[in-house]
């Protein structure tokens, strides 16, 4: 399976912060927002990942991952020249996903919760066993602000709504979407939204038409942050901190999971050590290799 991250976008609603700098580049914590997707992608066991972002940023991302053979993966890029929606994500990418399932994941959500990667390798199972597209539901307070999953107790999808008026249940689909090969072929034929953008929406809508449209549910003791806003960003930054205190282990270490998953051996650990010299992160990192 192949993975995407979409960090596209002006991050407008970040404005200062994002006038110089792409939002997924911003720090939650003791590293970049996009170390989060991407080690949900390596979590899930996906290895060939693309990144698409705007012209603008995407020197950065290149600088910050090359070509990610350093830990294991293999790296890609695309520009996404204009907003055209998530779904176009798929479009772009078209030639990158060939033949291949696809995970598509935004680069500016974060989960952490137990055994997440189990939910990830059964929602990766689903589309090559049965052709299967999985959608992640979160339960919210208040739903009308999101995408809106409504489901039996067999985690089949019912309806999928956007920003509902009258939700139909308490479940918002977060950024995170499990498609066979054919959601290129789906994102080519729906229709552009009355904001002039392909809609993931939309995409959901074919599949749960075609009854092929699963929810993964997150349940307690889960957290999904969305970090669209300063105060989002800073409830993240402190979340992962708190969690890494008092757990002792570091979210999103993309070079611990790679280590973990032997995409990297413990010579090649061990160098990627130096990078992060006189840094909590490389401390954490040198304790990993002297285990």
């Amino acid at each position: 399976m192949k993975g995407i991250i979409l960090a596209g976008g002006s991050g407008t609603r970040l404005y200062p912060l994002t006038k110089g700098i792409s939002k997924q580049l911003l720090a939650i914590y003791d590293k970049p927002m996009v170390f989060y997707p991407l080690s949900i992608l390596m979590l899930a066991d996906i290895s060939e990942i693309l990144i698409i972002s705007t012209p603008k940023d995407l020197p950065n991302y290149i600088e910050l991952f090359g070509d990610g053979s350093q830990i294991g993966l293999k790296i890609e890029y695309q520009e996404q020249p204009y907003p055209g929606g998530l779904a176009q994500a798929f479009i772009i990418g078209e030639e990158f996903i060939g033949d291949d399932n696809v995970c598509l994941i935004l680069g500016d959500n974060i989960f952490y919760g137990h055994a997440f990667s189990n939910s990830l390798k059964r929602a990766k199972d689903l589309t090559y066993s049965n052709n299967i597209s999985t959608v992640f539901g979160y339960y919210v307070e208040d739903p009308s602000s999101f995408g809106v999953v409504e489901f039996d107790k067999d985690e089949n999808v019912l309806s999928i709504e956007e920003k509902p008026k009258n939700p139909k249940s308490n479940y918002a689909v977060t950024g995170i979407y499990f498609y066979p090969n054919d959601v290129v072929k789906i994102a080519k034929s729906v229709p552009f939204s009355q904001r002039g953008e392909l809609e993931i929406t939309s995409i959901n809508q074919v599949y749960l038409d075609l009854s092929r449209l699963k929810v993964e549910k997150l349940g307690r003791g889960f957290t999904w942050l969305d970090t669209g806003t300063h105060e989002s960003l800073l409830e993240a930054s402190n979340f992962v901190y708190a969690i890494e205190k008092q757990t002792g282990h570091k979210i999103a270490c993309i070079e611990e999971i790679s280590y973990n998953n032997g995409l990297i051996n413990k010579e090649k650990l061990g160098e990627l050590v130096k990078h992060y010299n006189k840094t909590q992160y490389g401390e954490y990192l040198k304790k990993i290799h002297e285990k």
